[in-house]
């Protein structure tokens, strides 16, 4: 080939790398994403764009109990109806309280264990919202996907009707482990240590002390860069936080959905549901 004609293939190549970026934005640019956000307590939804930012208001409703997956698939279609109807969505994102793999729940303690065992619920509420693509994964992971900085070991706690965790290393999600129910105190798990049931009994000046011991333990386990904390609860919270602590923005559960489907880098796809970016 002369270097006329090598130039020549090179502008081609580089024209269209150019056209498929410009086609990849306004793809990007066109999604709205319904993000659904499950808890104990309460269903919280909205519709946010590729970087999370909110197109509509958020929308809620308590969390039915018991809450078996039909159950819990009519609530959010009830739900998020009047939201899709004037804005329909493009994809699905849900954070859900439990371990989650591979689109499917494989518990949830906080709804009753007793009915969620290996569930699809992906698409189960697919086939109620026009089979539109749907990826889950646990809550505390999708809030985090919105709160960390991608550098070293960032954690996550968040304070709800239970508590949730997650660990990141350099952005990358790590597996999953349910330290909630892990003994931590005189057998009491985190959740009977520190969830909303434990706030009710033992008052919130003793709960925040529970918090703040936890906050120790969880340094002292993980040695983490970063330690961001969520939920509801987060607002309760009356102490000076450590330096390397801090609270997020409830809004995060929501806006971590636009990270399930464009993550910063390739090595924050391994722990999503499989084949999700093939």
């Amino acid at each position: 080939m002369g270097t006329a004609a090598r130039k020549t293939a090179v502008k081609k190549t580089a024209a269209s790398k150019t056209a498929a970026g410009k086609t990849a934005r306004r793809s990007i640019a066109k999604e709205r994403i319904l993000a659904i956000d499950v808890g104990g307590t309460g269903l919280k939804a909205a519709i946010i764009d590729a970087h999370g930012k909110m197109e509509t208001e958020r929308v809620k409703v308590a969390t039915p109990h018991p809450c078996p997956p039909d159950v819990l698939v009519q609530k959010l279609v009830e739900l998020v109806g009047p939201l899709l109807t004037p804005l329909p969505a493009t994809q699905i994102s849900i954070g859900f309280p439990g371990v989650v793999r591979d689109n499917h729940v494989l518990t949830a303690p906080n709804l009753g264990n007793e009915f969620w065992r290996n569930v699809p619920l992906a698409q189960m509420l697919a086939v109620h919202l026009g089979n539109l693509p749907v990826r889950i994964i646990n809550d505390a992971e999708m809030q985090g996907l919105a709160a960390i900085e991608g550098n070293g070991i960032e954690f996550v706690l968040t304070l709800g009707t239970g508590a949730g965790t997650a660990l990141f290393r350099d952005g990358e999600l790590m597996p999953h482990l349910e330290l909630a129910h892990h003994p931590v105190s005189k057998n009491k798990t985190y959740d009977e240590y520190i969830g909303n049931a434990a706030r009710d009994k033992a008052g919130n000046k003793r709960w925040n002390r529970r918090v703040e011991k936890i906050i120790g333990i969880l340094s002292s386990l993980v040695n983490y860069d970063r330690l961001w904390i969520g939920g509801g609860n987060a607002a309760n919270l009356n102490f000076d936080l450590p330096d390397n602590v801090k609270v997020v923005s409830n809004e995060a559960g929501i806006e971590g959905g636009a990270r399930l489907w464009h993550p910063r880098s390739v090595r924050e796809t391994r722990q999503l549901p499989a084949g999700a970016f093939e």
